[in-house]
């Protein structure tokens, strides 16, 4: 038995004894045909467990109702840059639906307005949505709808648009971005800023910090420039200035691949599901190049890496 085969087999007896665990097995080794099917066996309790109780990023919504010529909400339970991720399926989502209603984060609608393939927008808050619909969705589920593969996300990029913002220096050389810090709820995604020293050593290029509340985040003026502090519409705009992001695993990471502007995305050793396993690629964003941990918490070896590609990048 060759080991993707014994591999299988674990994961099929995962699949039994803990369905989670199996599916995120399934989705980081690529397999996404079997982590449908075992979201297809999960499918029967959703009508007889109500949810509605539970934190809304745990929240499950769809429950199997057809989607065709239907008036479709879509509802954004996740984070920020989740939105930015799986907004890409709005297009997909139209050539079935009557209507497409998203209920979205107030602070992206700017940014978001005139998207193709979404009828209206409404502002998410703690109640219930204004207005009419006959079937609703949770943005994420939209990859399982569609039973989505490898080979058919929908990758037409850019999907969101912003004009880039003008800067406050002559553009003399490559500009990039650097964000170093992710949301309090996962503080491994994170690293200090004194680590990326060695990219300000790396000569030839401008650096930008576009990391959020960059002073309470431990900027202090020792390397880079900084812009100011943005919305997420003028945000998008200051990314989109950028010839390169270099991010953590972060909203501005999901900002900058739907945009289209090159983003370089760092890893830990476990990372998130939607990065898979052993890539330095990723099938959601054409653009985006991964770079990971080898060992947990081992952010040097991976700032050391970036260094080195970076003085390619500022000799290209």
């Amino acid at each position: 038995m060759s080991s993707l085969d014994r591999d299988r087999d674990v994961r099929r007896m995962d699949a039994e004894e803990d369905p989670l665990q199996a599916w995120l097995d399934c989705m980081r080794c690529g397999e996404w045909e079997r982590a449908w099917n075992i979201t297809d066996q999960a499918m029967p309790r959703r009508a007889r467990e109500p949810c509605a109780h539970w934190p809304r990023h745990l929240q499950y919504v769809w429950t199997g109702g057809p989607l065709t010529n239907r008036r479709v909400l879509v509802r954004c339970y996740h984070g920020l840059g989740d939105t930015l991720q799986f907004i890409r399926y709005m297009p997909l989502l139209k050539t079935v639906a009557r209507e497409v209603i998203v209920w979205v984060q107030p602070s992206l609608m700017r940014l978001l307005d005139g998207m193709e393939g979404v009828d209206r927008f409404l502002p998410l808050h703690d109640g219930t949505p204004e207005g009419e619909y006959d079937v609703d969705v949770e943005l994420m589920e939209l990859p399982y709808i569609f039973r989505t593969t490898l080979a058919t996300v929908p990758a037409k990029i850019p999907y969101v648009s912003a004009e880039p913002m003008p800067l406050p220096f002559a553009r003399t050389t490559p500009v990039v971005g650097l964000v170093w810090k992710a949301g309090e709820w996962n503080g491994g995604r994170s690293l200090s800023l004194p680590l990326l020293a060695p990219l300000a050593a790396v000569r030839g290029i401008t650096l930008c910090i576009l990391q959020p509340q960059a002073v309470a985040s431990g900027w202090n003026g020792e390397f880079g420039t900084f812009l100011s502090e943005f919305d997420l519409f003028d945000y998008a705009r200051a990314v989109r200035a950028m010839d390169l992001l270099i991010t953590v695993d972060s909203m501005p990471a999901h900002m900058a691949g739907a945009l289209g502007v090159p983003v370089w995305t760092l890893l830990g050793a476990n990372a998130d599901w939607r990065w898979m396993r052993d890539r330095e690629d990723t099938p959601w964003y054409p653009g985006m190049r991964l770079f990971r941990q080898v060992r947990e918490g081992d952010w040097e070896s991976v700032v050391a890496k970036v260094a080195g590609e970076l003085e390619r990048f500022a000799q290209s």
